[in-house]
């Protein structure tokens, strides 16, 4: 059961996982054509989960089990990407967890996972991440959390997310091994902290070039509808399973004053000529380097003025299909909406990689229960 399922990276990591996705829910129209087209056999909710009925969810998936709800209530609010950000208005979605603990309370799946962006933990000085903690512990669960770096789990992008991990039957709780090395920080504990994980025996980091360099070169404006060359990495490879149409590759059309900006363009803001730019943040303006993992994705990696988004060799920003490969899903996973919608799906997701480590372990977790047949719920919001 996927509630605030977004896009569905998550329920799409879990799907390759093994797992049998039986009900998808958010309140954006477009992210919930987008799920509906890449799970076929899921029920689709659309609508504010704080006004729709357990009891009418219950009655959609009928007599299916749910071994596992997972879920990312709006992080907007603890987002340190997010407009405003000094404010001291409580953003009122902040409080969503809690509908996603009435649904865990009401389905009681044996384990729970809730994901969201790192600032949660830090959000009211803690007292946030306190009261969702002990919300759950309340419904009896063990309960317990970290950090998971995205480019530890074979993702090629430096991705923070925070993961809480629920189980019911008060078994140990445990997180996916990092199978990627990367200098950075890749894992939080309970006390807040954050360590470096360098164990240099796993395969290094993927970077942006294992995952893009197959596809074609463009220039501002223009697009390619067929792939013009093999896969070049097993990355590559695997993404390309089953597709055989090139879609979503299609490049921003940049006025000539950005043009001469992005000729400019290198590892950060200091590239660019003064009289070009009068101001901006430090990546802004700035390339992907081809030969490391990409910074975060975000929903605006189109625009050189919001994030580090030009790409690594060409006078352009990266395009959805690029974002979509950084981001680990595959190119035959369908994204529905406008160029604008696509893009905010795929810098909102939980990269599908991610998921599925994420999954294997939940699965250990179930399979001590000696339970097989293993369905789930994921929530997940926009």
């Amino acid at each position: 059961m996927d509630l605030f399922c977004g896009a569905g990276g998550l329920s799409e990591g879990f799907r390759w996982a093994g797992f049998n996705v039986i009900l998808g829910l958010d309140n954006e129209e477009t992210f919930m054509e987008t799920f509906a087209a890449n799970h076929e056999e899921a029920k689709i909710v659309c609508g504010d989960i704080r006004k729709i009925s357990v009891n009418e969810v219950k009655k959609m998936i009928k007599h299916e089990k749910v071994d596992v709800i997972v879920g990312g209530p709006p992080c907007q609010g603890f987002s340190s990407l997010r407009p405003y950000r000094a404010s001291t208005i409580e953003d009122e979605r902040n409080d969503l967890y809690m509908a996603f603990a009435l649904f865990v309370d009401f389905f009681r799946p044996k384990v729970v996972v809730m994901e969201n962006v790192v600032g949660l933990i830090t959000h009211n000085s803690g007292h946030t991440l306190d009261k969702i903690l002990d919300r759950f512990e309340s419904l009896g669960y063990a309960v317990d959390w970290r950090i998971l770096n995205a480019a530890s789990y074979g993702v090629p992008e430096k991705r923070e997310r925070f993961i809480m991990i629920a189980t019911r039957n008060k078994s140990a709780v445990r997180f996916p091994a990092p199978t990627h090395y990367f200098s950075g920080r890749v894992i939080g504990h309970k006390d807040k902290g954050r360590y470096i994980l360098a164990d240099t025996n796993h395969p290094k980091a993927l970077s942006v070039n294992d995952a893009i360099s197959d596809l074609p070169p463009l220039s501002s404006g223009q697009q390619a509808h067929e792939y013009d060359r093999e896969p070049e990495t097993p990355y590559q490879r695997d993404r390309r399973s089953g597709s055989t149409k090139l879609t979503l590759h299609k490049a921003a059309n940049h006025n000539d004053k950005m043009l001469e900006v992005i000729k400019h363009a290198g590892e950060n803001i200091n590239f660019i000529p003064k009289h070009l730019i009068t101001s901006g943040f430090s990546s802004c303006y700035s390339r992907l380097s081809g030969n490391d993992p990409s910074t975060t994705i975000t929903v605006k990696f189109q625009s050189p003025a919001s994030s580090k988004c030009i790409h690594p060799t060409q006078d352009r920003t990266i395009t959805p299909r690029e974002a979509a490969r950084i981001q680990s899903f595959d190119d035959s996973f369908i994204f529905k909406g406008s160029i604008t919608q696509i893009c905010g799906q795929i810098g909102n997701a939980v990269p599908p990689l991610l998921g599925r480590a994420i999954a294997s372990t939940v699965s250990q977790l179930l399979n001590q229960t000696g339970r097989k047949t293993i369905n789930y719920a994921i929530t997940q919001s926009s």
